[in-house]
């Protein structure tokens, strides 16, 4: 369905495909009343987008999903509706570009010794405009370097899940994200749980230890999530007491069929997130 609220998607400040206030714009022209840029790590989306926000009359909700670790599982972690200017909120944004930034280092050394080719690091930075360098960017680097001829081939053979490029950052414990956003005013939410290769026991131990920490509530309808998996995220969220949120994860267009406020039907017996604010 389309929904007016949209609590989760990505701007060029991390991953995303479209400016923020051209995020914002397709949001207004979509019918989303309520928009939530979660950037990875940074809430430069929100920043960015609030000028055209205020004058297209969407109503734009400070947001960030923050990358973390828990029993060895990376783990993301959506902050919505928090303090973007607070020491805290600073604080987190600097320590996880350090850490994007060492990663960015460790890809660099592995792609130039595995294509016997020096990378310039500099030259994928510029590709990222100033904004977080993520394996897209090398993906893009590589392909203007005719290293490889597509994105997909770069993923395939280099920078996929287990290639010389899928390098682990030092992601904070998921503990940490979570007190970062609550002390920031915010409401931490566990970001597309029904994805994380987890038993259910497993999945319920994370979420009762993201709850010990600060955590308030979980995604329950979410981009291209199916009936069972939102009634199986509803159930956890009625469970723990957890606050429903939702969102499309909306990266730029044509990107596995989804676009801004395309999810499920929100769960009736579900209390919304936005309740709170």
């Amino acid at each position: 369905m389309l929904s007016e609220i949209d609590l989760h998607c990505h701007s060029t400040a991390s991953d995303g495909k479209l400016a923020a206030a051209d995020l914002v714009k397709r949001a207004a022209e979509r019918g989303v009343r309520t928009l939530a840029i979660t950037d990875h790590d940074t809430a430069e989306g929100f920043r960015q987008g609030l000028a055209a926000a205020t004058e297209l009359g969407v109503r734009l909700i400070p947001g960030i999903e923050l990358s973390c670790v828990w029993s060895g599982i990376t783990i993301h972690v959506v902050g919505l509706n928090f303090d973007p200017e607070s020491a805290v909120m600073r604080a987190a944004e600097e320590s996880q570009n350090s850490a994007r930034a060492e990663r960015s280092l460790v890809i660099a050394e592995r792609l130039s010794k595995r294509l016997k080719h020096d990378i310039d690091l500099g030259a994928v930075q510029a590709l990222a405009g100033g904004d977080q360098v993520g394996r897209p960017h090398f993906a893009q680097y590589l392909i203007d370097q005719g290293l490889v001829p597509s994105m997909q081939v770069a993923f395939n053979k280099y920078l996929g899940a287990g290639k010389p490029g899928d390098v682990k950052a030092s992601w904070p414990d998921m503990a940490q994200a979570v007190r970062w956003i609550a002390e920031a005013g915010g409401i931490p939410v566990l970001a597309h749980a029904h994805l994380y290769k987890m038993t259910r026991t497993k999945l319920r131990a994370c979420i009762a230890d993201f709850m010990e920490a600060g955590g308030r509530g979980i995604e329950v309808a979410y981009g291209q999530m199916d009936s069972n998996q939102s009634g199986q995220m509803a159930a956890l969220a009625r469970e723990f007491g957890l606050l429903g949120s939702c969102g499309s994860d909306f990266h730029g267009p044509n990107r596995f069929g989804l676009d801004l406020g395309v999810m499920p039907k929100f769960p009736s017996d579900v209390a919304p997130v936005w309740q709170a604010w």
